[in-house]
């Protein structure tokens, strides 16, 4: 409760200084409304159909994306993090990869994928998957041969001890990193929607506000949208991984 009472007042707090600054005249409330305004346009958007199908685009995309990322990442990770033969060899690549923003490759994806909503999952899984995938190698690094030793003097083979003795002593550390890739995920398919377009979505609904007339108070009202989307999605996962795995103390993971 204390923790609770701490967020909300922080949030009374900055929605309290930037209402009084957006009143001040220091800034034109044509570029800064304050929230007062902002939040009274939200209130009508969640009553438009048309916005809150730009919501569940969004929402369906980022399901789909995390879906799509862990089922790549995690047997890759074990791959990887079991045959140091094939950890070696891919090391240049993935490291070549990794750094390469997904949003510089939006040029690309449209040419190969056009304009609709696989452009930006694709491109969503692209960043979503190296958060869990080099999470998932690092708690194979750090899972105790004690445990694999066991399981092989009791005859388990090589496949077996992966999933039954390695994924699970992985899995905090695979939690985590789905709880990256999520809020990764999240701030790479509103870019895509914003920049790319035609796929729907709360990215193309901010687009569309500040075009023409430039309705800032649209703008911030899809944004604060998009934010309470993380923030939501991420308490879940962060209550879901200290209720499945709060046994472990390992739970902090590697970006």
């Amino acid at each position: 409760m204390r923790a609770l009472t701490r967020g909300v007042l922080g949030v009374v707090g900055f929605l309290l200084v930037w209402e009084l600054f957006g009143r001040s005249g220091l800034v034109s409330a044509e570029y800064l409304p304050p929230p007062s305004v902002v939040l009274g346009e939200l209130g009508k958007l969640l009553g438009d159909q048309l916005f809150l199908r730009d919501v569940l685009a969004t929402v369906l995309a980022l399901l789909i994306t995390v879906g799509v990322s862990v089922g790549i990442a995690v047997p890759l990770g074990l791959i990887l993090g079991s045959v140091p033969a094939v950890r070696y060899a891919t090391r240049a690549v993935v490291e070549f990869l990794r750094p390469i923003p997904s949003v510089a490759m939006i040029p690309l994806a449209i040419v190969f994928l056009g304009i609709g909503p696989e452009t930006k999952i694709v491109l969503a899984v692209y960043a979503a998957i190296w958060p869990i995938l080099f999470n998932t190698i690092y708690a194979l690094d750090e899972l105790d041969p004690l445990l694999v030793e066991t399981a092989k003097v009791f005859g388990t083979g090589r496949v077996r001890v992966l999933f039954s003795v390695a994924l699970p002593s992985a899995l905090p550390f695979v939690l985590t990193g789905i709880r990256l890739a999520a809020t990764t995920s999240l701030v790479v398919l509103v870019s895509v929607e914003l920049l790319a377009g035609g796929s729907g979505g709360l990215g193309q609904f901010i687009m569309l506000a500040r075009s023409g007339a430039g309705r800032m108070d649209l703008v911030l009202a899809g944004t604060v949208v998009a934010g309470v989307i993380g923030y939501l999605v991420n308490e879940g996962l962060e209550r879901a991984q200290r209720r499945w795995v709060g046994w472990n103390a390992a739970t902090g993971g590697r970006a």
